[in-house]
């Protein structure tokens, strides 16, 4: 059985079948109106957390509704929906303390790994910041790949993972791209050939595969614990948020 980097390090590079999903499941409906909650430390959205199932909660932990996003860091869809949700979803609905909200990575290709780790090098503090300015930046970090040759790309499959997804960072200019925005090239040569995280991450495809047989693709949103279906956007989501918190 081949290790699952491998596995994943095979697949296409931005791979369009896991993008823009519709899924086949509904969130149930809220029971009543939900008041804003206080933050101990004054602003939820600097309350960070990691989860047991892989994940980075921003926001209050207790929060009433639970909004969780299974995302790919190469998905442009994932992309567009961080760049016209982020300010409403975090500024509005997490602010308040009424809705958690966690990033769940959903690693589709050797890239999508590598930006990942990058994204998780930071830890707690710097996950969210990083993913954002990743997304923001996703056309030009990926696009550096499209000018490497053929046989240079395959040669990574025969890599470890102690020198693939560190192969695959100088390619794409993501080494460069995390040491201007403060993770320098040693630590994040460390974080990408980190075993332990690499494999959280196979981990987590393998139980959304496994709790959510209806999901196809990212990015895709849980609603206290329900896959939602048709909603892969902004406009689809924030309604049935606004439903979950009572208006």
């Amino acid at each position: 059985m081949k290790p699952a980097y491998v596995l994943l390090a095979t697949a296409a590079i931005f791979a369009s079948a896991a993008c823009n999903a519709e899924n086949k499941t509904s969130a149930s409906k809220p029971s009543a109106p939900i008041e804003a909650v206080k933050a101990p430390n004054g602003d939820w959205t600097k309350m960070v957390t990691a989860t047991p199932e892989g994940g980075f909660l921003m926001g209050n932990p207790k929060a009433e509704v639970k909004l969780v996003e299974l995302g790919s860091m190469t998905c442009p869809h994932c992309a567009e929906f961080s760049e016209l949700a982020d300010k409403k979803l975090i500024g509005e609905y997490v602010k308040s303390g009424r809705v958690s909200f966690e990033f769940r990575n959903f690693v589709r290709d050797g890239l999508d790994m590598t930006a990942s780790l990058i994204a998780r090098c930071g830890g707690t503090e710097r996950f969210f910041p990083l993913t954002h300015a990743l997304f923001a930046d996703q056309r030009n970090w990926g696009g550096h790949l499209q000018d490497v040759p053929p046989e240079q790309l395959q040669a990574l499959q025969t890599m470890g993972p102690e020198r693939q997804f560190v192969e695959f960072a100088k390619l794409s200019g993501l080494q460069q791209w995390a040491a201007q925005r403060g993770v320098p090239s040693g630590k994040s040569s460390a974080c990408l050939a980190n075993q332990d995280e690499i494999n959280k991450l196979v981990q987590i495809n393998g139980d959304v595969a496994a709790q959510y047989p209806e999901f196809t693709g990212t990015p895709s949103f849980v609603l206290n614990g329900e896959l939602l279906k048709q909603t892969s956007t902004w406009d689809a989501l924030e309604p049935k948020l606004r439903e979950a918190v009572g208006g």
